[in-house]
């Protein structure tokens, strides 16, 4: 199917993938944010308002005090000074302000190119969806931020989870319909992507199994509960591993059995990652998919050494966020890896 016309192919490709890549900056200043205990420092939304920060000491004052009305200032920062307060205000005004900045990147250019003719009825369909997609992104956002103004101030972490997936939704959707329009393999290419397809698809299940899990880690903020390794506390099964009625609650809501199952799902993937990797290699040699192959294993060692040194350095913010950054990234190169074999069947 031709979703753009040939003269917008290239401009609308490359407007997708700068989407792609805000998206992904987004995730690191979300999850920098929420590293830096930003997040429920602005105690309000104003989805038009909100755009125009603090200009004075007396504004700052103003905001400030609204803060100190929420159980986070009265539980753990009554001896936050103003300077303080302004931080970590800055680092989520900047995050909100982030996601104005890309619905902006996204809306001019589509309108533009909605008005050139060069995007076909189920192209424009396909915008529409991505742009409803940030505005929803933006809705949940607040409702997780909700989730902890209140007696207990920590957000949900079933509400950053799901945060955190519908971003990686809109980044899969973009980097997809990006190499939708981006033209085909090679037709003596496309019989060897093929045969990546199923195992590509259980390998994009295993990794966003893996994503949805860190989400729960770091919405329980489980990272901190056992910095050893391999063992948890001297304990292959740390204790307390079912100590929340009913067991199931457990996977969803404890920290020990949520990292427990963090830590060591990651190495299912790697074995999963590794045998894949060992079974397509020799046949894309010379082939486009080279590259790609080569960067799964490569992202692999890197994420699994961040997890590792995250977990024993009990959660450094520069390696915490760096540990997201790289399973976006290993996610993206299995979005085309899976595309392309999709596209070759």
């Amino acid at each position: 199917m031709e979703y753009v016309a040939e003269p917008g192919r290239r401009a609308v490709t490359r407007w997708l993938y700068l989407v792609a890549f805000l998206i992904l900056v987004m995730l690191t200043v979300g999850g920098l944010t929420r590293l830096t205990g930003s997040g429920l420092s602005m105690v309000d939304w104003r989805p038009l308002m909100g755009s125009i920060p603090p200009l004075s000491e007396a504004d700052w004052q103003k905001v400030f005090d609204d803060y100190k009305q929420y159980p986070e200032y009265k539980l753990h920062n009554q001896d936050m000074d103003l300077s303080g307060f302004k931080f970590i205000f800055m680092m989520e005004y900047g995050h909100r302000m982030l996601g104005r900045f890309i619905g902006l990147v996204f809306f001019f250019p589509f309108a533009f190119f909605w008005s050139k003719g060069w995007l076909s009825p189920p192209m424009i369909r396909r915008c529409l969806l991505l742009f409803g997609l940030g505005g929803l992104q933006g809705v949940i956002g607040w409702y997780m931020v909700k989730s902890g103004l209140v007696d207990v101030p920590r957000v949900s972490q079933y509400r950053l989870t799901l945060h955190l997936v519908m971003a990686v939704l809109t980044f899969t959707l973009a980097v997809w319909y990006a190499l939708d329009i981006s033209g085909p393999l090679p037709s003596g290419e496309r019989k060897i992507a093929a045969a990546m397809r199923k195992g590509a698809g259980w390998l994009m299940i295993l990794v966003g199994a893996q994503i949805i899990s860190g989400g729960f880690v770091a919405g329980l903020k489980a990272g901190y509960a056992f910095n050893t390794f391999p063992l948890m506390n001297d304990r292959l099964i740390p204790s307390g591993f079912f100590s929340i009625d009913p067991w199931y609650f457990n996977f969803f809501n404890n920290p020990a059995t949520v990292q427990f199952i963090h830590r060591w799902f990651a190495m299912v993937v790697t074995v999963a990652v590794l045998v894949f990797v060992m079974q397509h290699f020799r046949n894309v040699a010379t082939t486009r998919l080279k590259p790609l192959i080569i960067a799964l294993p490569a992202l692999l060692v890197v994420q699994v050494t961040l997890g590792i040194s995250t977990l024993l350095l009990a959660v450094p913010v520069s390696l915490a966020s760096a540990h997201q950054v790289v399973a976006v990234l290993l996610w993206g190169v299995l979005i085309a890896l899976r595309h392309r074999a999709v596209t070759s069947g």
